[in-house]
């Protein structure tokens, strides 16, 4: 199937061809056109809507069980977080257990990190 984006999009304004970029929001990379004349943009209609799932999910407090396996302990992650991050991820292919990065930040703090690109975690590996 063919994507709307793929075809040439005139400028509602000044009917100059617009042009694909890269709009960030949040940390969330969408695609968009841009016109080079008057600089009006227009996202990806499925880009907006995965930025607007993940507007619902930020906010979201999630209530967990803390678990003894083996000698560690363990939280489970919910199926919506695991879902989004996949699916907004799709290009990542390997195992969750090889990209997930766990900081011990602060007393009472523990960031996971999905993105190996993070900068925070620098020299871990």
């Amino acid at each position: 199937m063919t994507d709307i984006f793929d075809t040439k999009i005139l400028c509602k304004d000044c009917s100059t061809q617009m042009e694909q970029s890269i709009v960030n929001k949040k940390g969330l990379e969408l695609r968009a056109v841009k016109c080079p004349k008057c600089n009006d943009t227009i996202i990806h209609p499925a880009d907006l809507n995965n930025f607007e799932h993940f507007n619902n999910l930020k906010g979201k407090t999630f209530h967990v069980k803390l678990r003894m396996v083996g000698n560690s302990h363990a939280i489970s992650i919910p199926k919506e977080i695991v879902d989004f991050i996949n699916h907004t991820h799709n290009h990542m292919r390997r195992e969750m257990n090889d990209m997930v990065k766990l900081c011990f930040e602060d007393f009472g703090k523990l960031s996971v990190f999905f993105d190996e690109e993070n900068e925070k975690f620098g020299g871990l590996r």
